[in-house]
C-alpha cells in the first residue's frame, strides 16, 4: 500500500500557497487543500496545484443530508483530486450516497475517506460537548467500522489509533492521521498526536503535517525531515 507525507496548505490565499510549493522543486509534496485556502480561491486552486504535478487531498469534510453530499461529490470528482473526505457522524447511508456521487461512469474515483473524531478533541471534550459517553477509541472504532460497511477506502484518526483501527477493519483500510509533529516540536491545538517516525510504526498510511512544515525556518529541511522519519527517503 502507497504511503506518503501529506502537506497541509492551510493558507488563507493562493498566492501564499504557491509561492510556498516553489520552494519544493525536487519531489512534488502531496498536499492538503483545506476549508480556507479552498473557499478563498475555489476550484481553480485545485487546478493549479494538479498542473503543477502535486497530488491532492481536498479536505472539506463534507456533513449533509444523502442526496447533498452525493450531489457534492460529483462536483469534486470532476476537479481530478487523488483524495476527499466526509464526516463519518454523517451515518452510513449518507457515506454509501457520497461513494455514489464520487464515482465516475468508468468506474473510476478519487480515494474517499471518513473523518472518524478530530485529533483536536479529547475524551472529556466528547463527553462534555457532544454528548458521546462511550470512550473515544470505542467511537473511532465504531466510526471506522461504519466508514468501511459505507465502502470507503479508509479515515481520518489520530495516529494513535491508526493500529486499533487496522486491527478492526483490516491491512487494506487507509489510514490518514495528522496530529503529527517531531518530538522537539509544539503541539499547538492538537490533542492526540506522535511523531512521523512513531506514527509508521503504529501504522499510519498518509501522515498530514502542517506547521511543523510550513512555519519552519526552512520548510523543504522540515519536509525532508517528515519523508526520512516516516518513509525513510530523503
Amino acid at each position: 500500500m502507497a504511503k506518503d507525507v501529506i502537506v497541509a496548505c492551510d493558507f488563507s490565499d493562493g498566492k501564499t500557497c504557491l509561492e510556498f510549493l516553489e520552494q519544493f522543486t525536487g519531489r512534488k509534496p502531496y498536499v492538503k487543500i483545506g476549508m480556507e485556502l479552498y473557499y478563498a480561491e475555489g476550484p481553480q486552486m485545485v487546478r493549479k496545484l494538479k498542473e503543477r504535478g502535486h497530488p491532492v487531498f481536498l479536505d472539506l469534510k463534507l456533513h449533509d443530508i444523502p442526496n447533498t453530499v452525493m450531489k457534492s461529490m460529483k462536483v469534486l470528482s470532476s476537479m481530478n483530486v487523488d483524495m476527499c473526505n466526509v464526516h463519518a457522524a454523517g451515518t452510513v447511508p449518507m457515506m454509501e450516497a457520497a461513494l455514489k456521487g464520487l464515482t465516475r461512469e468508468d468506474g473510476s474515483r478519487p480515494l474517499l475517506i471518513a473523518v472518524t473524531q478530530l485529533t483536536s478533541t479529547s475524551e472529556e471534550i466528547m463527553k462534555r460537548d457532544l454528548l458521546i459517553q462511550e470512550p473515544l477509541q470505542e467511537v473511532v472504532r465504531h466510526y471506522a467500522e461504519n466508514a468501511k460497511t459505507a465502502g470507503l477506502d479508509g479515515v481520518v484518526c489520530s495516529p494513535l489509533e491508526a493500529g486499533f483501527v487496522k486491527e478492526h477493519c483490516g491491512n487494506d483500510f487507509i489510514t490518514v492521521t495528522p496530529g503529527v509533529r517531531f518530538a522537539d516540536g509544539e503541539k499547538g491545538d492538537q490533542v492526540r498526536v506522535t511523531t512521523p517516525a512513531r506514527a509508521r510504526e503504529l501504522g499510519s498510511d498518509y501522515i498530514v503535517v502542517g506547521r511543523p512544515v510550513t512555519q519552519a525556518d526552512d520548510p523543504v529541511a522540515a519536509y525532508r525531515r517528515c519523508c526520512e522519519e516516516f518513509l525513510n527517503i530523503g
